[in-house]
């Protein structure tokens, strides 16, 4: 048997200032092919892994035309998109068993608002016999041309997300049993209008936790996968909302009939997908008074998993200003302040502006530097391998990244874009977080397995960011309306 197995994964954020060219989609300046994506992705903890492991298991033939991804930003350039696009299609035309693919689902191109859509399409249409399973984010904004264009599809169930590679394999092994004449997988898709806010999508909590379990009951006799995507809302397009997938062997109706009732409970819920948040130095000045640390500081409106610049430095600013002592912050990306900091060399004392330079057309707001004045205090060349429950065994390239001490705090610079997902992340540069008192931490819920464990206290703070939790300062165009929250007069009849 052979199989193929491929990757284009991005989540979209339309109102992000980051371009995404072909480059940016790999380590090494583009995406991986063949051996080397082989040996990048084998062994980790994510729906790649999961496919190299399962057709080996069998024994089958592997080829991978193409792997790319990268953290996410603005629409991916189209002419990125049309080369893995084509790739792929080349690949699977040659003749193929199977075709396993690991995609996000909320990936917005320069040219087209359903990115994973527009792909599956073209690859049935290049090979329009070869069986198709696919690997989801749980933040996917589903689209009935996605379900069209597949045959399987199944989306992980946690967030933070802990079963990627569970997902994964799942996909894969119910493609493998189609194949094997075991089962006769039918889609069902339904959505209702709810903007879930990111910060209410965490599987171990109101409403998610409710909606979950309930789905997780359903999954039972020819029902075989249940995916809830609650939706990434930072993707402006038409049908970015709350869906529900389901997978049954043959009776589509019962799927249909487990999508309402999924979604029935979501709307009773909705309330529970709003988020309110103190104003963000109000939240500075009560961590102040803890006595405990770690204090972790979220800078949850510029984490770069939800397509932030990483290098937004109003929190990192009313940290200083507000005088807190023995901080630490970052990474924050900024290639040109490396760049200095390097140039002046470890031990050296420098003054360097740090951050703020990218502007946020979207929300308008201008980039805002922070003139910084400290020592560098460490330089490395930024690689390190997850160790932690999240994106295990994943290769982090942060590039050349360096740490600059300025008294009350040490602040991690660097020349990529990573969400500090592991305690590593500090420790490969000689950072002990558990030393810290004050961790100032871009990211929403992915820190929690991690940086969670070690906290003492956690005060989320919503400061300047595309990321932010406050989608009325949006600008959307093309999101179906109304919806809630945004629209008082949104409605869900759902009828079969």
């Amino acid at each position: 048997m052979k199989i193929v197995i491929a990757m284009l994964k991005h989540e979209t954020n339309t109102f992000s200032p980051l371009p995404t060219p072909l480059e940016s989609l790999g380590p090494n300046g583009g995406p991986l092919r063949g051996t080397e994506a082989y040996d990048h992705f084998k062994g980790t903890r994510i729906p790649m892994g999961a496919f190299i492991d399962l057709a080996e298991e069998i024994g089958a033939e592997i080829v991978i035309p193409v792997a790319a991804r990268c953290a996410p930003s603005g629409p991916v350039a189209q002419d990125a998109f049309e080369q893995v696009t084509q790739e792929i299609c080349d690949c699977v035309a040659q003749g193929c068993d199977a075709l396993f693919l690991d995609l996000h689902g909320a990936m917005v191109t320069e040219g087209c608002e359903d990115g994973e859509g527009g792909m599956l399409e073209r690859i049935r249409r290049a090979a329009p016999d070869v069986p198709i399973g696919v690997g989801l984010d749980f933040h996917a904004n589903m689209s009935e041309r996605m379900v069209r264009n597949c045959d399987v599809a199944v989306g992980y169930k946690t967030y933070p997300h802990m079963d990627m590679y569970e997902a994964g394999y799942r996909a894969g092994q119910l493609l493998l049993d189609m194949i094997a004449g075991k089962i006769t997988p039918r889609l069902s898709f339904a959505n209702c209008p709810i903007l879930p806010n990111i910060l209410r999508q965490a599987t171990e909590e109101s409403p998610m936790k409710e909606i979950m379990a309930r789905a997780s009951a359903l999954e039972t006799g020819n029902v075989l996968a249940i995916s809830v995507f609650p939706a990434f809302p930072l993707a402006d397009t038409s049908h970015t909302r709350l869906s529900v997938l389901t997978v049954t062997d043959g009776a589509a109706e019962a799927g249909r009939q487990v999508c309402r009732e999924v979604l029935d409970l979501a709307w009773e819920q909705r309330e529970g997908f709003v988020y309110e948040n103190a104003p963000y130095k109000e939240s500075v000045a009560r961590a102040k008074t803890l006595d405990e640390g770690p204090v972790i500081l979220l800078d949850m409106a510029d984490n770069c998993n939800s397509g932030g610049t990483l290098d937004a430095m109003a929190l990192v600013r009313e940290a200083l200003d507000q005088g807190l002592e023995n901080v630490l912050a970052g990474p924050i990306y900024d290639p040109e302040a490396v760049a200095a900091l390097v140039g002046a060399g470890i031990g050296s004392d420098v003054t360097v502006p740090i951050g703020g330079k990218f502007d946020l057309d979207a929300i308008g707001r201008p980039g805002e530097p922070l003139v910084l004045t400290g020592r560098v205090k460490r330089i490395s060349n930024g690689r390190f391998v997850v160790r932690g429950p999240v994106f295990t065994g994943m290769q982090v390239d942060l590039g050349r990244t360096v740490v600059l001490d300025t008294g009350p705090m040490e602040i991690v610079v660097c020349e990529g874009r990573v969400e500090p997902l592991d305690l590593d992340m500090f420790r490969f540069v000689g950072i002990e977080p558990l030393d810290k008192r004050y961790i100032v931490l871009k990211s929403k819920i992915q820190y929690r397995p991690t940086f969670g464990a070690i906290a003492k206290h956690v005060i989320e703070c919503n400061a300047v960011g595309v990321g932010s939790a406050d989608f009325g300062q949006f600008p959307y165009k093309a999101l179906t309306r109304p919806i809630y929250p945004l629209d008082e007069g949104a409605t869900f009849s759902n009828e079969p």
